[in-house]
């Protein structure tokens, strides 16, 4: 598995160089093909992030605010279009852009310490890492709605309940817990982990036939691999399959 971490003490504050810099590793992992699932995690112990550094904020003008916005959004539609799962290992405080990013992940592993939340509402402005457009999908629309409009702080477990993460662990077993379902899904079939997350991700936004098109074509597709065949031999033998990837 591939570990994006985000290092920049003592908040994880993003700056522009920072900024950038997560799209380039999750270029570099989505190229390697020894990197079978990618983790965003944080390597400080008490923050995940507290999102973007206000002082940068402080000095840009319309334009620099739609180049910050566009980098986002790039960096969005790259992991939304990526063939390989995307994990996330929320711990300490997550705010802002830096717990944005990780919304477009599959699954959200969540420390039971940690808070997370948006409060771009306090500073009169919003969530731009495309959060309105995330939340209202994982949330539902008047869910994601008050989230935003109060912009608190969750606990762990009402993130939870509310479907913002998906698991919630104990704090010192974040990482085991995290490398253990990446490993699960690093030993199964790439070729149709992708189909899988592509079907998912992109029919979710598309009229019900546009979905199935997608999901026949990409049926269509594992058909003919050998994969699939492997997986057909190995279940009907009772046997461990052996993937091609």
């Amino acid at each position: 598995m591939g570990w994006i971490e985000y290092d920049r003490p003592p908040v994880n504050a993003f700056h522009w160089e920072m900024l950038r810099e997560v799209p380039e590793a999750l270029e570099q992992h989505l190229a390697d093909p020894a990197v079978r699932v990618v983790v965003f995690a944080s390597a400080l112990d008490a923050h995940f992030s507290v999102g973007a550094d206000l002082g940068v904020f402080l000095d840009m003008d319309a334009d620099d605010m739609r180049r910050w916005v566009d980098v986002c959004h790039d960096l969005v539609r790259l992991m939304r279009a990526s063939p390989k799962p995307l994990l996330a290992a929320v711990h300490g405080i997550a705010v802002g852009g830096g717990l944005e990013m990780v919304l477009h992940c599959d699954v959200r592993f969540a420390a039971s310490t940690a808070r997370l939340g948006q409060p771009e509402i306090n500073i009169g402005f919003l969530p731009p890492v495309g959060a309105t457009q995330a939340l209202a999908r994982l949330l539902g629309r008047p869910r994601a709605l008050r989230y935003l409009y109060e912009g608190t702080l969750l606990g762990a477990e009402e993130a939870h309940a509310i479907g913002l993460v998906d698991v919630v662990v104990a704090a010192e077993r974040l990482r085991e817990e995290v490398q253990g379902y990446a490993a699960g899904l690093a030993r199964k079939p790439a070729r149709a982990l992708a189909a899988i997350r592509r079907c998912i991700t992109e029919g979710v936004d598309l009229p019900f036939e546009e979905g199935l098109a997608i999901e026949r074509d990409e049926a269509v597709a594992l058909a003919g691999t050998a994969d699939f065949h492997e997986g057909l031999d190995a279940f009907l033998s009772r046997r461990p399959p052996a993937w091609s990837d």
